[in-house]
């Protein structure tokens, strides 16, 4: 076989094998994907139960209802159109309040309800860590 076949016949198997590692990949991280809903994206649309998603919104002022049993959470995001009941049980983050961000993992009920297996609390983007606020307003006064 001549070098030019050769090389032909390297560069077409160099390519399956990036195309069959592609497709195992991706066949592998299609069942670890979670998809993102909103509250009014889900309002009275079919929503996969059988999935695990993540539901993003706000946590309704006045929703949240913190268990005897000390680890148990309801309450209820919102986006503004639509409110979605969720229930969760485990520890919840420092930033996690009525009125702020949240992105629940989980999955949903049959009866449209919501069940959280993780909570990632978001805060607003003029958080600034303590330390950083303390030297700002340091350095601010200084300059007066």
């Amino acid at each position: 076989m001549k070098a030019k076949h050769q090389r032909l016949v390297l560069g077409l198997l160099a390519l399956a094998a990036i195309g069959g590692a592609s497709g195992l990949a991706l066949s592998a991280l299609q069942d670890q994907a979670a998809f993102f809903y909103a509250p009014g994206d889900v309002q009275g649309k079919p929503v996969p139960l059988d999935k695990a998603v993540r539901l993003g919104g706000m946590v309704e002022t006045g929703s949240l209802v913190r268990k005897p049993d000390g680890v148990s959470v309801a309450f209820a995001v919102t986006d503004g159109k639509a409110r979605v009941p969720v229930a969760f049980r485990g520890v919840t983050p420092d930033l996690f309040k009525e009125g702020s961000g949240v992105v629940a993992e989980g999955r949903f009920n049959p009866d449209g309800s919501f069940t959280a297996d993780n909570l990632l609390a978001k805060h607003d983007e003029r958080y600034m860590p303590p330390q950083v606020a303390g030297k700002m307003h340091k350095s601010e006064t200084l300059k007066q």
